[in-house]
């Protein structure tokens, strides 16, 4: 039996996983430590990174070969900036960050997803797996070995680590293997490199929150 994609690709990311939750800030997130300003910088750069995001998404939709697919993707895109948006709104208290600028890790990123979306379909779907899938399973993992009785940030933690987000990732997951069932051997290579691109992009984006990145001139 042919092994999954997501199997292999997951596989190919996992020493950056593996740093992921060796990074300090999300170290901070699972005790609590983390200063406050370093998470509102966070949150600022993800209100940004989300937008871009989401219309990503539903670029997608419109390209996937089932209707299922096309659903799905649609409502990962109504869902996830709504889930973000409840979690800018209680941890930001009403701050409008509509003129922030991107900082350099940021604008990397979404520059790198936007540059996908002039591949092939497979590839762009797999670009966009990593901000669903590694945000799963840190929350997943933080709910699993840390106490949260007085985290700040429990909040954050629990959504990425609900049920509900967790079948999201699945159905996600689900959509770049059927995607890459029917692939050739060099589209999956390419939709496995862009994973693990994009993978390393997840953590450089929690390690300029940690500098609080800024542009140097």
């Amino acid at each position: 039996m042919a092994h999954k994609w997501s199997d292999e690709a997951w596989e190919a990311a996992r020493p950056i996983y593996e740093k992921i939750l060796e990074h300090p800030f999300v170290k901070g997130l699972a005790d609590g430590s983390l200063s406050e300003q370093r998470f509102h910088f966070y949150l600022h750069q993800d209100v940004l990174y989300v937008r871009s995001y989401a219309r990503r998404l539903l670029s997608l939709a419109a390209r996937m070969p089932q209707r299922r697919q096309q659903v799905d993707f649609t409502t990962f895109a109504s869902d996830g900036v709504a889930m973000e948006e409840v979690m800018h709104q209680f941890f930001l208290k009403g701050y409008d960050p509509t003129a922030d600028e991107m900082s350099p890790a940021c604008l990397l990123y979404t520059s790198v997803l936007d540059a996908q979306m002039l591949e092939a379909t497979e590839v762009a779907a797999a670009s966009v797996l990593p901000c669903f899938w590694v945000y799963q399973r840190v929350g997943e993992h933080i709910l699993r070995n840390a106490d949260l009785a007085g985290n700040p940030y429990r909040k954050w933690v629990e959504a990425y680590g609900d049920d509900s987000f967790a079948a999201a990732c699945r159905r996600a997951v689900e959509i770049c293997d059927e995607l890459a069932e029917a692939a050739s051997p060099e589209l999956r290579r390419r939709m496995t490199a862009i994973f693990v691109l994009c993978t390393r992009m997840e953590w450089l984006f929690w390690d300029s929150a940690w500098h609080e990145e800024q542009w140097k001139i």
